[in-house]
């Protein structure tokens, strides 16, 4: 194992699938230099610029060259440098590289992966910080990745590689510093399967990406008062391990979500849903969801550390369920 950040990781798998497969390219804005947050590191030097092509600030045009691309065989990996930037090509997004493999009955694959950074805590802004993964896996026809570390960042890029569907990879820019243990064969992540980070028997809490380092602080701090809280990873937002979800909270009867994305109609909604829907019989409290305001991120540096989940409020809804007995 060696430690690796996330964009040292994807740019790894990058290599690794492009060194296997001639019909891997990647393309976006500042690839040549490597990329924005190093995730091109070194590609074009060894592959050239007919595989690493580097476009215009045109989001539209060149996820559509990326959708044709992937429409005739090739297998294009599209970086788009903010998640922000989405609504841009919506429309390539959600009409044509969601749609186009249903509409012509299976028989057109589309083996396309876009990588795209998200996430605020950086000062970046209101168009800079979004975290619009649930938006993009309300789409019918898209897998959406969240990755935490980096053995998932690269193992979950190389399982997009090799599947029919577009896949969409949100990385937080938040989890970028961070070095995490990766085994260098960068072993492919499957999508659906949620993984357990930690073992409870009192609160099931899931977190998404950068909320995942808050969880497990909450869980060793509660931990120290004798509360157990199992931690889930779900990884992949679609598919989603909705059996691993509800058996912990069948087993726990609390659940809690952590959730950077929106706190109206998003994934925290969606899960709290699926939990009242599904597990009703097994709960010994409401379930919570901890979200951001539903306000654009704040600019001041002050607002938006307030605006941002922490781990003093898990820890008081989490008290607060234990209590409501």
């Amino acid at each position: 194992m060696k430690q690796m950040t996330i964009p040292a990781a994807a740019a790894e798998a990058l290599y690794q699938a492009m060194a296997a497969d001639g019909s891997v390219f990647l393309i976006g804005e500042d690839l040549a230099m490597g990329g924005v947050f190093g995730a091109a590191q070194g590609l074009k030097d060894r592959f050239g610029p007919s595989r690493v092509v580097d476009t215009p600030i045109s989001e539209t045009s060149f996820l559509g060259l990326g959708i044709g691309a992937a429409m005739s065989g090739m297998k294009p990996v599209v970086e788009i440098m903010f998640c922000d930037f989405l609504g841009v090509c919506f429309d390539q997004l959600m009409n044509q590289a969601a749609k186009t493999r249903f509409l012509s009955g299976g028989t057109v694959s589309l083996p396309l992966v876009i990588r795209t950074t998200m996430g605020a805590g950086d000062g970046s802004g209101a168009m800079h910080s979004q975290s619009n993964y649930g938006l993009v896996a309300s789409v019918a026809g898209l897998r959406v990745a969240c990755p935490s570390n980096a053995a998932d960042a690269a193992g979950l890029l190389k399982t997009a590689l090799e599947g029919p569907d577009p896949v969409v990879i949100f990385e937080h820019k938040g989890l970028f510093g961070a070095e995490t243990p990766v085994d260098p064969a960068l072993p492919p992540v499957p999508f659906g399967k949620a993984r357990t980070l930690r073992q409870g028997a009192d609160v099931t809490l899931v977190a998404i990406a950068a909320m995942v380092p808050v969880a497990l602080k909450v869980a060793d701090s509660l931990a120290k008062r004798g509360i157990g809280v199992e931690v889930i990873d779900p990884v992949t937002i679609n598919p989603l391990d909705r059996a691993a979800v509800l058996a912990s909270v069948q087993k726990t009867g609390r659940f809690v979500v952590l959730d950077e994305g929106a706190a109206f109609a998003g994934i925290a909604d969606a899960l709290v849903s699926m939990v009242s829907r599904e597990a009703f019989r097994s709960l010994k409290a409401a379930p919570a969801a901890i979200t951001p305001p539903h306000t654009p991120v704040p600019y001041a540096p002050a607002l938006e550390a307030a605006w941002l989940p922490d781990a003093a409020r898990v820890e008081a809804a989490i008290l607060n369920m234990m209590e409501d007995v």
